[in-house]
């Protein structure tokens, strides 16, 4: 969770009873201040081995050091030993070792302790049942949750805050908000900053965005964390627009971002493409100096990257003190994603040379790149590399790109035996790629026994169903392709709409087909019948046959013209400055007719037009596009 939590690390805790002299007993204070310094387990085993050759192994505050600072080691092995051999162990001994599993993500092991200890009838406190009930919620675990919440009840430990915080996040992360619910507002603080943001995520790690922000805005005086849990709630659950609204309301409010909110935002950009946004972002840190490190500078590295400047994300990589594998692995994805295949195998390379970790996803990301390149023998030879090199069992996606890559080149024959030899069976991406690959290629008798796979194992979306009906429409198949359409009705599957959208002025403007509700609207369409007219006579034709509906000709052009993509390309034209790059991003595959027709626009306008969709990016200049017209 992204809010504050209590937990006794770092608190200055006593063994019950203290004997006043041996409290201030020199060889503790000293064997103490040792262990606070160490920076290593093996450092904590040399200091432990002294301690019991001296006989002080069963000092309770030593024993609370060396539970709570091999937790922070991550060395709960050891941890685990040392609490074993405690003769008569304490609460807070207890409680130093549920906190260090908890903490370790051992949340099974945190409960049983909890209740070994209250078997051995000793009486928890708060921070103990603060532990155990945090590792209930993690665990999802009702049933153990409320059982601890009767004994906090027959302890009359009901009014303490910790608690009752601990209680409301395990009922709402269980689902049960009514039980949340009636803590919260039995909370004499209930509308307090931190006690909402619990409630805040809990409702939208359900989804319930709406109950969140009620919550949210019943607080009068909200922080940094309180804002940040409501737009990451919104990115979570798919409401970019509305994050980045919230965002800017944070800024009029003047309440300063940390590096959570920054990595929220930043990822709503990425997905809306708001490079101006993320651009703005890029300066308020550097303004207020917040660190680069691996989380903020990967974040900004799949902005700029989704947001169609890859260079930028290349500097922005360059500028890093601090990489790992997660930065790699977006950078790698970044470059494959704009087609810059070489550089992506470069990058993988590095890693390696570095000895820096690589991951399924790093292999997702190079083996697309090599996809997008063509590189079919380095594709295989890496893809072979994640056994025998790296003990890395490769996935759906692993044999996907495999499957792409062999049909881009004009070997879907191939691919699809590849298909037939996999250790796992193909999913319905799979099938569609190739069955893509297909239609390109002309290979529609094999492209014909993919539908049927995927039409009899009912796993076809309307992406596939459309792409079959226009591959029988482009091989003159008339009747078969609107036999494919009516199964697409029949079978109750609904065309995704396609929307696209466009930043200008640091405001995202969003066009679905045949949009007429923009204000400019009239000015876009003025836009797109000049354009029309222009581009015929550098030689575009309409691909009217991919339009099945039983209706005119020049009916079937405009529908073609009115495409979402078009009109927010359009928009970008009479909305920026002359050779101004336009970006758009768009939420399906762009069509064939579109592609060609914005290779002209970008020709005939003197610009560079960058579309992302679904797919990967198109960087289209000069009359070209840097997918060679594969995608």
């Amino acid at each position: 969770m992204i809010y504050s939590t209590l937990a006794i690390a770092g608190r200055t805790v006593s063994p019950p009873n203290p004997d006043n002299k041996s409290k201030n007993s020199p060889y503790r204070n000293q064997t103490i201040s040792l262990l606070q310094k160490c920076k290593h387990i093996n450092q904590i085993r040399s200091i432990h081995a002294k301690i019991v050759r001296n006989g002080h192994d069963q000092d309770p505050f030593i024993l609370f050091e060396l539970l709570r600072i091999s937790s922070n080691f991550k060395s709960l092995n050891y941890a685990s030993k040392i609490f074993q051999h405690t003769h008569h162990p304490n609460v807070f001994l207890y409680t130093a070792i549920i906190d260090g599993f908890v903490s370790n993500g051992s949340y099974a092991d945190a409960i049983r302790l909890y209740y070994q200890m209250v078997e051995e009838s000793i009486l928890p406190d708060n921070y103990a049942i603060s532990s155990a009930l945090k590792a209930c919620g993690f665990l999802l675990g009702r049933r153990e949750g409320r059982e601890i919440h009767g004994q906090v009840l027959k302890l009359g430990l009901r009014s303490n805050r910790s608690t009752r915080l601990k209680l409301v996040e395990l009922y709402g992360k269980c689902g049960e908000f009514k039980n949340a619910m009636q803590l919260f507002d039995e909370m004499p603080e209930c509308n307090d900053v931190v006690a909402s943001t619990v409630m805040i995520n809990c409702y939208v790690e359900h989804g319930l965005v709406e109950n969140a922000f009620e919550v949210f805005s019943r607080v009068k005086v909200k922080d940094t964390v309180c804002w940040t849990a409501m737009i990451d709630g919104l990115v979570r659950n798919g409401e970019m627009a509305r994050a980045l609204d919230l965002f800017r309301e944070m800024q009029r409010d003047n309440v300063r971002p940390n590096k959570v909110t920054i990595v929220c935002v930043l990822s709503a950009c990425s997905q809306l493409g708001a490079l101006e946004l993320g651009r703005w972002i890029h300066s308020y840190m550097g303004k207020h100096r917040i660190d680069l490190n691996h989380i903020v500078g990967g974040a900004l590295i799949n902005m700029y990257s989704r947001c169609g400047d890859i260079d930028k994300a290349l500097r922005v990589f360059e500028e890093m003190k601090e990489r790992d594998f997660t930065t790699y692995n977006s950078l790698i994805a970044g470059l494959a994603m704009h087609g810059r295949s070489i550089e992506a195998v470069e990058m993988f390379r590095e890693m390696i040379n570095q000895g820096i970790r690589l991951t399924k996803v790093t292999f997702v990301g190079v083996l697309n790149a090599c996809s997008h390149g063509g590189l079919v023998d380095l594709g295989f030879e890496i893809f072979q590399s994640m056994t025998r090199d790296y003990g890395i069992e490769p996935q759906i996606e692993h044999y996907g790109c495999i499957v792409d890559l062999l049909g881009r080149v004009g070997r879907p024959e191939e691919a699809y035996d590849f298909i037939t030899n996999m250790k796992i069976a193909p999913d319905h991406i799979m099938l569609g790629s190739l069955l893509s690959a297909c239609k390109i290629h002309g290979k529609l008798q094999l492209g014909e026994q993919i539908a049927k796979r995927l039409l009899d194992c009912r796993s076809a979306d309307s992406g596939i169903y459309v792409l079959l009906s226009n591959a029988y429409a482009s091989s003159g198949k008339w009747k078969e392709a609107v036999q494919i359409r009516a199964k697409m009705k029949e079978a109750g599957v609904q065309k995704e709409p396609g929307c696209s959208s466009i930043e200008v002025n640091n405001e995202i403007h969003e066009f679905i087909l045949g949009d007429i509700r923009h204000p400019q609207r009239e000015q876009i369409y003025k836009k797109m019948q000049e354009l029309k007219q222009i581009v015929k006579l550098e030689g575009y034709s309409p691909s009217t046959e991919v339009v099945l509906h039983d209706i005119e000709d020049w009916e079937k052009e405009w529908a073609l013209t009115i495409h979402s993509e078009r009109l927010a390309i359009c928009y970008g034209l009479i909305s920026t400055k002359p050779y101004t790059t336009i970006r758009v991003v768009k939420n399906l595959r762009v069509c064939n007719d579109c592609h060609s027709m914005i290779k002209l626009i970008a020709k005939i306008s003197k610009r560079k037009i960058i579309v992302r969709d679904c797919n990967r990016f198109h960087h289209f200049e000069n009359g070209t596009c840097s997918c060679g017209d594969y995608w």
